[in-house]
């Protein structure tokens, strides 16, 4: 597909941290993990990974959250409806000069910038939409390609991300092995927290 791919431009982050975490008991986007908040340490890795500029799109919380200077702050009112509205303001909310997005959820800070690196990589040689995979099964670090953004309008519903896209067009999509470099372990609850290990 790389032919029909749009003129190359910046390769953007997106981080979503809109969302209540309701199982946690406060927004994850709040929580600290090996010292810093989730949504610092979402930011780094995204700037370790190359990926300029970075939008973080908040909801739940957003009056709380630390300064984050290095970043655009996209505001979702309508946060409760799920991360399918989520992803489509972040992608409508980057400039014109953006062909492609890197998207990372705030609750997994055990991935890797050479997870991102890699997905950036697959881009640069002709993948349309690149997901990282683990032990051959897609995660995070996920990224999208302009052209595919208008389709997230029937797939990005309710809590869905572009996880049906990826399912219904399998033409589009690049897995990238990232096993060894990094882990996509969601903090859901206080106990997930517990158990993460900072590498």
């Amino acid at each position: 597909m790389a032919g029909g791919r749009v003129a190359k431009g910046r390769v953007a982050g997106l981080l979503l941290a809109a969302g209540a975490g309701r199982r946690f008991g406060r927004p994850k986007a709040l929580v600290e993990f090996a010292g810093e908040p989730l949504v610092r340490r979402a930011l780094r890795l995204l700037a370790a990974g190359g990926c300029a500029p970075a939008h973080v799109v908040v909801g739940a919380g957003a009056d709380d959250l630390p300064p984050l200077p290095e970043a655009v702050l996209v505001h979702n009112p309508d946060w409760s409806r799920g991360m399918g509205l989520s992803l489509r303001l972040g992608l409508a909310s980057l400039p014109e000069d953006v062909a492609a997005a890197v998207v990372v959820l705030v609750d997994q800070p055990l991935l890797s910038p050479a997870a991102v690196r890699r997905v950036r990589a697959a881009y640069a040689g002709g993948a349309v939409v690149a997901t990282a995979t683990y032990a051959g099964r897609p995660g995070h670090p996920v990224l999208l390609g302009r052209e595919t953004w208008p389709l997230l309008d029937r797939y990005a519903t309710g809590d869905r991300g572009a996880r049906d896209l990826l399912r219904a067009r399998p033409d589009l999509v690049v897995r990238v092995p990232c096993d060894g470099v990094g882990v996509p372990l969601d903090l859901d609850t206080p106990a997930d927290l517990a158990r993460a290990t900072p590498p």
